[in-house]
């Protein structure tokens, strides 16, 4: 028994890790690429975020690596009709499958690291490396498309000479304004500012328009400096749920609930002052609407902080799913071709698993579904893959 053990878990670990390098490697490039034409970096910037960028492609490489891997050993072991020797000898072939088993369990808890890291430490640095590397990102964009926009800033020239901006126009938006504030000149250059977290654009010969407050004109020099957390939405309040460590997101629900509280017990107080003091008016459905806002917003990120950490280890234990479906279904079809026993074992994965997590994960941000909804998708697969697992066992 130890031997077959052995025998199974390391033929599957040197697969497993092959195929695991190659599909880092190949998404890697991908991404790295994707990411470079996007945001017009150099090879600088480039290198910079390499090793953010590891963790985002091996969370995707892992559970299909895993998978292939399954059904390469699997699929082999039964072409070669080891599985019809063993159960000739009145040996359970769920010797052969346990050892996977215990090492797709492995796996899945590294995956729940691996997407922690990757939606926290790798996007965090991703947005670092951007924004040191927004100058450089700037001319690449107006080079190639004589336009760059941001959420809060926007800039269209008639042509750029080296790092001379001709006839640029800038836009600088602002929440509190209506009116974006309107900047146009003869030439302009744009130059980092890392101690003050901030771009500098020096204008000459320009005409400045405050939020439609009436046109200045500037001749010369005219400087101004544009902070990048209004650049690049980079503040730590408007981080998405989604990139939280699974450390961060326990403190978070505790300010969270005690925010929702003081918000209705504030609602209550108000209420309870206006109904006492005959003043009905301030009651009125208009007079409560930003009050309503301010919570539902505030209910609706507990919601998602709530989901957060479900997704991450249903995602990350997908790893153990797929094997239940990859190795029965390798022996079941008793062939040895790789690719067709993984798009056997994939399509219907791809068909009912990814839907069924991104349907309930989204009505469980929305508050519909309970949290732990997000693991409906695994548990059809475990359900599935015990199953077929019974069939190889019976026949």
């Amino acid at each position: 028994m130890r031997i077959l053990t052995r025998y199974i878990a390391l033929d599957l670990l040197k697969v497993f890790s092959l195929t695991l390098t190659v599909m880092t490697a190949f998404l890697f490039v991908i991404l790295t690429g994707k990411l470079a034409v996007e945001e017009s970096l150099g090879l600088a910037p480039i290198v910079r975020a390499l090793p953010y960028i590891l963790p985002q492609a091996m969370q995707f490489a892992v559970p299909g690596a895993m998978l292939l891997s399954t059904v390469t050993v699997y699929g082999r072991i039964a072409a070669s009709n080891e599985i019809v020797a063993i159960k000739s000898m009145g040996i359970s072939p769920m010797i052969l499958i346990w050892p996977t088993l215990i090492l797709a369990t492995l796996v899945s808890f590294g995956g729940v690291v691996l997407n922690d890291v990757a939606v926290s430490w790798g996007r965090g640095g991703q947005q670092r490396v951007l924004i040191e590397s927004l100058e450089e990102i700037v001319y690449g964009r107006l080079q190639t498309t004589r336009s760059y926009s941001d959420n809060r800033f926007k800039v269209t020239v008639l042509r750029v000479e080296g790092r001379r901006l001709i006839q640029p126009v800038v836009l600088i938006y602002n929440s509190d304004q209506k009116q974006p504030a309107t900047i146009v000149a003869d030439e302009a250059e744009f130059r980092n500012d890392p101690e003050n977290n901030a771009i500098r654009v020096a204008f000459v010969n320009a005409d400045v328009d405050l939020h439609g407050e009436g046109s200045v004109h500037h001749p010369g020099l005219f400087v101004h400096s544009i902070h990048l957390d209004d650049l690049t939405g980079s503040k730590a309040s408007k981080r998405s749920t989604s990139e939280y460590a699974l450390s961060e997101i326990g403190p978070s629900k505790i300010e969270q609930t005690q925010l929702i509280s003081r918000l209705e017990q504030e609602m209550s107080a108000e209420m309870g002052h206006a109904l006492m003091t005959g003043r009905t008016y301030e009651l009125a459905p208009t007079a409560w609407q930003n009050k309503e806002i301010t919570l539902r917003i505030a209910v609706s990120k507990m919601h998602r902080l709530k989901t957060e950490p479900h997704r991450r280890w249903a995602n990350g234990f997908s790893c153990l799913c797929f094997v239940m479906i990859g190795a029965p279904m390798a022996i079941r079809l008793r062939h040895g071709e790789i690719w067709g026993s993984f798009f056997a074992c994939f399509l219907p994965i791809l068909l009912v698993y990814y839907p069924m997590l991104a349907g309930c994960l989204d009505l469980a941000k929305d508050g519909v579904l309970p949290p732990q909804a997000v693991w409906l998708g695994n548990i059809v697969l475990a359900l599935w893959g015990v199953w077929l697992v019974r069939r190889v066992i019976k026949f």
